[in-house]
């Protein structure tokens, strides 16, 4: 199945929204980065992100890059080490944050939230997982791949995530 074949979106469920906690940020304002953001389009903030699903009957989980098409989560991954096949047709969890850019700051990875108080999140879409193929356009908005993995060539493989279940929360500073 191409990524254009996908089924309609607007059928997520999503979860209530938590604050996890809060502190006084002075005099200095900020946007809230959820703040009338879908959780979906959070992801466009940030590049990479975490999946997470079982091998063999053991649960791991791997680094990937992903883009948001119509709506949709594409990621992008090494195919050497097999995690594109175990998550073909599986129920996955993906997360993404921008707990690092408190350490790296706003401009970093193009987030409001930086090292002196901004606001934290984290979202994380459960649903199958298909292997696809992207269109030449779809494939350059992934941008510059790795050149290695562990010293062997980056060699990539593309997973769609039809999420069906989101969650987010906020660190609210």
């Amino acid at each position: 199945m191409s990524f254009d074949e996908l089924p309609a979106t607007g059928t997520i469920r999503r979860a209530p929204a938590g604050t996890l906690g809060s502190r006084a940020t002075g005099t200095i304002e900020r946007a809230e980065p959820t703040r009338g953001a879908e959780p979906i389009e959070l992801l466009r903030r940030v590049p990479y992100g975490r999946l997470a699903t079982s091998m063999r009957a053991l649960p791991f989980l791997t680094v990937a890059r992903h883009i948001v098409c119509d709506g949709r989560i594409l990621l992008r991954m090494h195919s050497g080490f097999g995690h594109h096949e175990a998550c073909d047709g599986s129920v996955v969890a993906y997360g993404a944050d921008n707990y690092n850019a408190a350490a790296y700051g706003a401009d970093h990875y193009n987030d409001t939230a930086c090292a002196d108080g901004g606001d934290l999140w984290s979202v994380q879409f459960t649903g199958p997982a298909e292997i696809v193929h992207p269109c030449p356009e779809q494939e350059r908005l992934f941008g510059a791949a790795p050149v290695s993995v562990n010293g062997e060539p980056f060699a990539p493989a593309y997973l769609r995530v039809d999420p069906h279940f989101v969650t987010e929360h906020t660190l609210k500073f």
